[in-house]
C-alpha cells in the first residue's frame, strides 16, 4: 500500500476519488489472499498447524459499510480500478454500526445494531497524520496479479473536546458528553431514518461531514504539486456514487470563492470539470431532496451557492428556450412549492461534465471467491485462468455446453452449492430443506417495486433487509414468515415447497445463496429498475433468471438469448397508461391474485388486520406497480420454468450458455470506460523490483 501510493507521489498523474457513502466489502481476508495469490500457500500453514483456512475466514465479520447494490458496484470498481493499475482513491465514512443487523422475531423484521467493530478491524490503518479536527482510517484494496494497492479512506466524526469537566463539576453531567455524543452521532449508522426531522438533520449533517473532509483531502494533495488551479481537473476527477456526495459539488465552488479567491466562472469551469455522477435510481421518490430552511439553517453559506448555481443554469436555459416557463420549471434545482425543496440529482447533473446511468457489471474475481470449485472447473476446461482478468474468454464454455461429461460435472458442483445452501438453512432457519429441489430464490433490499410477494415454487428462499422506516416492505417480510410457517408445517405441502426467510443478507451470505441458485427472481415493475447487479451474479454462478424487462435483465437477455432467460410482463412504455387505467376506470384484481388476497383477509396466514395496509396497495392504492396485470404472465412463466427443470441435461446447458454469455458484465471492462471516456485517466503500473 505504501509503495502504491509512494510510487503514485512520484509521478504524480490524475487520480480519480471515488465518493460513496456505502462499500460493501465483505470479507477482506478471503479477497486479500485471492488477490495476491497466496491462498494456497496460506491454506498449507494453517493445515500445518491444525486449522482450515475457511475456518479462519468464518471468523471474520462482515464489515458494516453499505446495504445493497450501491456499496456493491463501490467495492467491485474499487477491486477493478486497484487489478488494473489505475491511481485512485475511495472515500466513505467508517460507520460505528452499519446499517443494522436484522433478526426476525415473530415474523417481524427488528432491527439491532452491527457490532462489527467492538474487536477492532484488523484490516484498517488508523491515519492520525491525516486529521481535519475528524479521524480517518485507511483500508488497503489490493490488485488481482499486481502490486498495486490503493485505499479506501473513511471518514469518522470525533468531538474536538469529549468531555467537559467544568460541567461535570457544576453537577451538568449530561452536558459534560453532549458534545461527544453529538460529533459520534455523525458517523453511527449507515443512513439515518428520515422519518422524522431529527434523522432530516443528522442526515444532512452526515453528508456534509462526508463531502467537506473528503474535498480537504483531495485538495491537501493536489497543492503538494504547486500546480496553479486551472489544472485542477487535469490532475482531479471525482465521481460521485449516486446523489449522496453531491453537496461536495457546492462545497468545492464555496472553497475556491471563499477561500482561495477565484472569480465565480473560473470556479465554476472547475467543478464542472472535476466532477461525474452515476445515478442510480429513477424512482421519483428515491431521489433525494433536501428542504431548503433546512440547508439554510444547518448550511445557509451552500444554501446562497446552490441558489446561485440554480440561477445561472436557468438563465442559459432561457437563452436556449426563451419564454418557456414550464421548462424552467421542470428543470430547475429549485422545486416550487411550501416548502422549497433542492433536487440534488438536478444539482449533480448541472454540476458534472458527465452523468451515466447504473453500469452493467459484475466481478469475476467474485465468481473465484464465492464458487471456487467452478472458477477451477471453469480454468481447467479453458485451460488457464485467464477469465479472472478478462471476462469475456468465458464465451470458450459454450463449446462444451453439450458435453454430457461436462454438463454433470457442472451440475454436480451446483449440487454441492445447495447442500451448504440447505445446511445453512437447518442451522440457522430451522427448516430441513432437500437440495434435490429447485432452488428459487430472490435476494434483494426490500421494496414494493421489486414486488417479492409474487413467489410460489419449490424451495423458495427470500433474504433481505427492509428500511427501518419503510412499514410496507417490512409488512412484506412478516406476510413471507408467516406463509411459511403455514406452508413448512402442512404435511400436505412440506414435501413438495418449502418457504424460506434467511435474516440479515450481507456479502458473506452472498456467497453462500448465489451459487446455490437454480432460478433467481428480478421482477420489478418494468421502469423502476435503473440496473441491478445481483442478477448478473447469479447468472455467471450458473443460475438461470426470471424476470421483468427492465433493468439489466434486458441486457442481460440480450446477451444469454431468449432461450436461456425467462422474461415476462408488462413493458415500460405502457405501465403509465396501465396505471392511468387502474385509477380512473373500474378494474379487478387478476382472479389468481384474488385468491390470494381473500386468504390474507380470512386470517389463513395470521391476524388480517396487520396485513390491511399491504392488500390496500393493491385495492384502494390502485396497484401503482401493477402486480395484478403482471400476475397471470408471472404464473404461466414459473409453469414453463417447472417443465423446463424436468430435463436436466437441457437446463445443464442453458446453465452453461448463459454464464457464457456473461463477458460483457465485467467490472474492468466498465473501469476502463470510465477511465477513458470519463476520468481522462491512465494505469501507473509499479515497476516489478
Amino acid at each position: 500500500m505504501e509503495s502504491t501510493q509512494n510510487y503514485h507521489s512520484l509521478k504524480n498523474p490524475k487520480r480519480v476519488y471515488y465518493m460513496s457513502l456505502e462499500f460493501l466489502l465483505g470479507r477482506t481476508l478471503d479477497n486479500a489472499m485471492l488477490n495476491m495469490m497466496v491462498k494456497k500457500e496460506f491454506d498449507a500453514a494453517l493445515t500445518g498447524l491444525g486449522f482450515r483456512v475457511e475456518d479462519l475466514i468464518e471468523e471474520e465479520m462482515d464489515a458494516a459499510l453499505g446495504n445493497g447494490g450501491l456499496g456493491r458496484l463501490a467495492a467491485c470498481f474499487m477491486d477493478s480500478l486497484a487489478t488494473l493499475d489505475y491511481p485512485a482513491w475511495g472515500y466513505g465514512i467508517r460507520y460505528q454500526y452499519g446499517i443494522f443487523q436484522q433478526r426476525i422475531m415473530d415474523g417481524y423484521q427488528t432491527e439491532f445494531p452491527d457490532y462489527w467493530l467492538n474487536f477492532g478491524n484488523p484490516w484498517e490503518i488508523e491515519r492520525l497524520d491525516v486529521c481535519y479536527e475528524i479521524r480517518s482510517a485507511d483500508i488497503p484494496i489490493p490488485g488481482y496479479d499486481t502490486k498495486n494497492c490503493i485505499n479506501i479512506r473513511l471518514w469518522s466524526s470525533k468531538p474536538t473536546k469529549e468531555f467537559d469537566f467544568a460541567s461535570f463539576n457544576d453537577g451538568n453531567y449530561d452536558k459534560s458528553v453532549e458534545e461527544q455524543k453529538a460529533a459520534e452521532n455523525i458517523t453511527a449508522v449507515l443512513y439515518p431514518n428520515d422519518n422524522h426531522m431529527v434523522g432530516k438533520i443528522l442526515r444532512l449533517k452526515q453528508q456534509y461531514f462526508f463531502v467537506s473532509a473528503t474535498l480537504q483531502d483531495v485538495i491537501r494533495r493536489f497543492k503538494k504539486s504547486n500546480l496553479p488551479w486551472n489544472q485542477f481537473p487535469n490532475q482531479v476527477s471525482i465521481q460521485l456514487n449516486d446523489t449522496h456526495p453531491t453537496l461536495g459539488i457546492a462545497e468545492l465552488q464555496r472553497i475556491l470563492v471563499d477561500e482561495e479567491g477565484l472569480l465565480w466562472d473560473d470556479a465554476w469551469d472547475i467543478v464542472t470539470k472535476t466532477y461525474s455522477f452515476t445515478n442510480h435510481t429513477v424512482l421519483p421518490e428515491a431521489l433525494e431532496r433536501w428542504a431548503v430552511p433546512l440547508m439554510q439553517d444547518l448550511l445557509p453559506r451552500l444554501m446562497m451557492i446552490i441558489f446561485d448555481i440554480n440561477l445561472f443554469f436557468l438563465q442559459k436555459v432561457e437563452r436556449v428556450y426563451p419564454g418557456d416557463r414550464d421548462r424552467l420549471r421542470r428543470m430547475s434545482i429549485v422545486e416550487e412549492g411550501q416548502p422549497q425543496y433542492i433536487r440534488m440529482a438536478f444539482l449533480a447533473v448541472v454540476g458534472s461534465h458527465t452523468v451515466n446511468g447504473l453500469p452493467l457489471c459484475t466481478l469475476s474475481l467474485w465468481l473465484h471467491q464465492a464458487n471456487p470449485r467452478l472458477s477451477n472447473l471453469i480454468a481447467e476446461k479453458l485451460g488457464s485462468e485467464s477469465f479472472l482478468k478478462n471476462l469475456s474468454d468465458l464465451q470458450q464454455l459454450k463449446k462444451f455446453a453439450n458435453d454430457a461429461t461436462f454438463q454433470k460435472q457442472w451440475m454436480d458442483i451446483k449440487y454441492r452449492n445447495k447442500v451448504r445452501l440447505a445446511q445453512h438453512i437447518q442451522v440457522h432457519c430451522g427448516v430441513e430443506v432437500s437440495p434435490d429441489a429447485l432452488f428459487d430464490i430472490q435476494c434483494k433490499r426490500f421494496h414494493e417495486y421489486k414486488r417479492p410477494c409474487k413467489q410460489t415454487k419449490k424451495v423458495v428462499i427470500f433474504a433481505g433487509k427492509s428500511a427501518p422506516g419503510y412499514y410496507i416492505a417490512k409488512l412484506i417480510i412478516k406476510l413471507i414468515n408467516n406463509v411459511s410457517a403455514i406452508i413448512n408445517e402442512d404435511p400436505k405441502t412440506a414435501e413438495y415447497l418449502k418457504l424460506v426467510f434467511i435474516p440479515n443478507y450481507n456479502v458473506s451470505l452472498a456467497e453462500i445463496i448465489i451459487p446455490a441458485s437454480d432460478i433467481s427472481q428480478h421482477i420489478s415493475t418494468a421502469g423502476t429498475e435503473a440496473s441491478g447487479t445481483s442478477n448478473m451474479k447469479f447468472v455467471l454462478n450458473g443460475g438461470l433468471i426470471i424476470g421483468t424487462v427492465d433493468g439489466a435483465n434486458i441486457e442481460i437477455g440480450e446477451e444469454v438469448g431468449a432461450e436461456n432467460i425467462w422474461l415476462f410482463g408488462a413493458l415500460t412504455p405502457d405501465v403509465e397508461d396501465i396505471r392511468h387505467a387502474q385509477r380512473y376506470r373500474p378494474t379487478i384484481l387478476d382472479p389468481s391474485l384474488d385468491l390470494v388476497v381473500k386468504a390474507i383477509q380470512c386470517g389463513e396466514f395470521g391476524e388480517p388486520s396487520i396485513f390491511e395496509p399491504l392488500i390496500n396497495t393493491l385495492t384502494v392504492g390502485h396497484d401503482f406497480y401493477i402486480v395484478s396485470k403482471d400476475f397471470n404472465a408471472y404464473l404461466e412463466t414459473l409453469a414453463a420454468i417447472d417443465e423446463a427443470y424436468k430435463d436436466k441435461s437441457a437446463w445443464a446447458k442453458k446453465s452453461i450458455n448463459a454464464a457464457a454469455s456473461m463477458g460483457k458484465f465485467s467490472s474492468d471492462r466498465s473501469i476502463q470506460d470510465y477511465a477513458q471516456n470519463i476520468w481522462g485517466l491512465k494505469p501507473v503500473p509499479q515497476p516489478s523490483a
